[in-house]
């Protein structure tokens, strides 16, 4: 038990050694950018943390090389660099000028923690120093870098925390930056694809939010805050035929109105929504809500590349009695769930924009539903492709931010093929549960 405290404690050995800003290496100018109805109700979300861990040596060659790969690809993506704004009616904007301090560079040294040790941890605890921001808010991006990397020399490796302004882009947006930037220190004089940032071309309503931060924002509720049940993270890993197998049971007995086959995510959406709402012991008349932050890129009219920088995501929520989710077969559920994503076209997403628009609120984790499983990120997003050039990463995670009881990331599996891995935050006791749950586990 002492060896296991002693070890715990040299693996929060994280020490900041020193901390710069990065700039685009050619003059932008000024730039302005509204913020739009897609993007509006994350500004009380917290900072999106990304980690990736690579073995590496020569720490400081590789610090170097990373920054001026930034450099070169924040020509591109220069609202990384800038500020959250107001115009003067108001309006969140992004605010870009060459006189400010850019993206914010930590660097660090935790000599005592290993590459492997990272890869096996399945909590979060050992991530959370190597990630910067942890409970800061999107709407301190009015005075803070909307980018912070933290880029900590490790016993035989090199983890890169990111800390992404929530309010100014989704999941799709950071991967596009973070393989734009890979591929140019990698050794592309530019990147392939290159951000489209006319985000008033899928929305250009103007909303004037009166936000202020809280008195004292670290301290409000961020899924890790010391009141109400004590929560837990945990990655459970799925390897290609385990998702294999979920996706043939749940497709082998369909409700007699679905017409066609269940995909991969939904197969694994309903698979956890079933084996979480059994660990939490929700009873039959329990309403139970699924939740999935869904791109909408092709969805609206015109669709949008891509490309589109910024949020373009809407969460799709639908609701059934525990009782009914767990006493039919896995199609039931699965059902359900596709049918909210299917009718999630361009009319209802423009009705709920519209319905945003007249009473604007801003989203905050309690908003996610009673007994609620919400899905983040995506397991099609090629996270292990992000090579800076001295390879593929041996892990990728996500931060202690933006968790609540029932929030699950999903990410491609590091196997690679169709296996993925699943984090998913519960109350304790919950989590305990599913980690005993072989048929969870699809270990029989």
């Amino acid at each position: 038990m002492a060896a296991e405290a002693g070890k715990k404690e040299e693996m929060a050995k994280v020490k900041i050694t020193s901390k710069s800003h990065v700039k685009p290496s050619k003059i932008i100018g000024r730039k302005e950018c509204q913020l739009v109805t897609f993007d509006l109700p994350y500004l009380a979300f917290y900072y999106n943390q990304k980690l990736l861990f690579y073995k590496a040596g020569e720490f400081e060659e590789k610090v170097e090389k990373l920054k001026d790969g930034l450099r070169v690809v924040l020509e591109e993506f220069y609202q990384l660099g800038g500020k959250l704004g107001k115009d003067e009616e108001g309006v969140f904007r992004v605010d870009y000028d060459d006189d400010m301090d850019g993206v914010e560079v930590l660097e660090a040294i935790a000599e005592g923690i290993s590459v492997d040790e990272l890869a096996a941890d399945e909590g979060t605890s050992s991530l959370k120093d190597l990630i910067p921001y942890n409970g800061v808010l999107n709407l301190e991006g009015l005075h803070r870098p909307l980018l912070s990397v933290q880029l900590t020399k490790l016993k035989d490796g090199l983890a890169m925390g990111c800390a992404f302004n929530h309010a100014i882009l989704d999941g799709t947006s950071t991967w596009h930056f973070l393989s734009s930037w890979a591929q140019i220190c990698s050794g592309s004089n530019s990147i392939s694809v290159p951000p489209f940032l006319e985000r008033t071309k899928a929305r250009n309503t103007r909303v004037k939010l009166d936000l202020s931060l809280p008195p004292n924002p670290v301290a409000s509720s961020n899924g890790d805050a010391k009141q109400g049940p004590q929560l837990k993270e945990k990655l459970f890993r799925f390897s290609a035929s385990a998702i294999d197998k979920i996706k043939s049971k749940v497709n082998s007995n369909p409700p007699s109105d679905c017409s066609k086959p269940f995909s991969t995510f939904q197969s694994l959406a309903v698979h956890i929504w079933q084996h979480v709402s059994q660990a939490r012991k929700l009873k039959p008349e329990d309403y139970t809500v699924f939740t999935v932050f869904a791109d909408c890129r092709k969805r609206v009219d015109p669709p949008m590349p891509d490309s589109y920088f910024g949020n373009l995501i809407q969460a799709i929520f639908t609701v059934t009695a525990a009782g009914f989710l767990l006493a039919n077969p896995p199609g039931f559920g699965a059902s359900v769930i596709q049918k909210a994503i299917e009718s999630h076209n361009a009319m209802a997403i423009d009705e709920r924009n519209k319905e945003w628009e007249a009473a604007p609120k801003i989203f905050q984790f309690k908003d996610a539903g009673v007994n609620c499983v919400a899905v983040g990120s995506s397991p099609r997003f090629k996270v292990y492709d992000v090579d800076f050039g001295w390879g593929k990463p041996e892990g990728v995670r996500s931060g202690s931010n933006n968790r609540f009881d029932g929030m699950v990331y999903l990410y491609q599996g590091k196997s690679g093929g169709r296996s993925i891995d699943v984090e998913i935050t519960l109350e304790a006791e919950a989590l305990e549960k599913l980690e005993k749950d072989n048929e969870f586990l699809m270990e029989f």
